[in-house]
């Protein structure tokens, strides 16, 4: 008995260390969710003001709560490229965690961005994130519904008709894709830029944010590397993203 206490306490002191800093950052998260989805009913509710004020609103306490949880987690952005000045664009973002939600908008929030994520109806039905998302200004798209999909184009050329300074964040791989390379593209972002005749920003996070995650919170900083590539239009856009990406693996994609 003695001998399985020496030889197995460390390992068991290290499971419960790492799943008590699991648990800390979760019940971090949550928790300031919870105090966040109050502050984005007061605008999501709120019978006066205008759509434009609305979204601004949401979108800067969406950035307020990515940049506490950043800080939480001591996480940095290096940020390779810029945003453009101009607004109506449609940004194409690689996806492999929740964490890439957050860096994105604490990089909008350096930009003074005004915007909102495209997201599956599924994630405003989980019981965890799917208040959030709602009252934080997302739009949900439901694909296997055709009356879902007219009102969610309805709804995106409303909000461009009346939000002059309007962006749309969208993953076009439409799910977390955790191998090597980019997940072949949903046919969604291409039609929404079309439809409504924005330009395309490509967006590609070099790391692995779903370890990065899974580590954190850091006790020393850890940097995550963003590039921002340049505006182009719909036509072939998997292609053009995956020049971009290419460009960015061989380092030729640089400030």
């Amino acid at each position: 008995m003695l001998n399985f206490f020496r030889y197995n306490l460390p390992f068991n002191i290290g499971r419960f260390l790492i799943m008590f800093k699991d648990l800390g950052k979760f019940a971090y998260m949550i928790g300031l969710g919870l105090k966040y989805i109050k502050i984005f009913k007061q605008t999501y509710f709120h019978p006066f003001i205008t759509l434009k004020y609305g979204y601004q609103q949401l979108s800067l306490d969406r950035q307020s709560y990515s940049n506490k949880v950043l800080d939480f987690l001591n996480i940095d952005v290096k940020i390779v490229g810029e945003l453009p000045k101009e607004d109506k664009i449609l940004y194409a973002i690689n996806h492999r965690s929740l964490l890439d939600i957050l860096v994105m908008e604490h990089i909008f929030s350096l930009g003074k961005k005004n915007g909102t994520w495209i997201a599956k109806q599924e994630l405003f039905d989980d019981l965890i994130y799917g208040k959030f998302f709602q009252y934080s200004g997302c739009i949900s798209v439901d694909l296997e519904n055709k009356r879902g999909l007219l009102t969610f184009f309805k709804t995106i050329k409303n909000t461009f008709a009346k939000v002059d300074d309007m962006n749309l964040y969208i993953f076009p791989e439409g799910e977390r894709f955790k191998g090597k390379g980019i997940h072949r593209f949903q046919s969604g972002a291409a039609k929404i830029a079309k439809a409504n005749k924005l330009s395309v920003v490509p967006v590609y996070i070099n790391d692995e944010l779903e370890k990065v995650f899974k580590n954190a919170p850091y006790d020393n900083t850890y940097t995550v590397e963003v590039h921002i590539g340049e505006k182009t239009n719909h036509e072939n856009l998997e292609e053009k993203y995956l020049a971009f990406y290419n460009d960015v693996k061989e380092g030729k994609h640089n400030d």
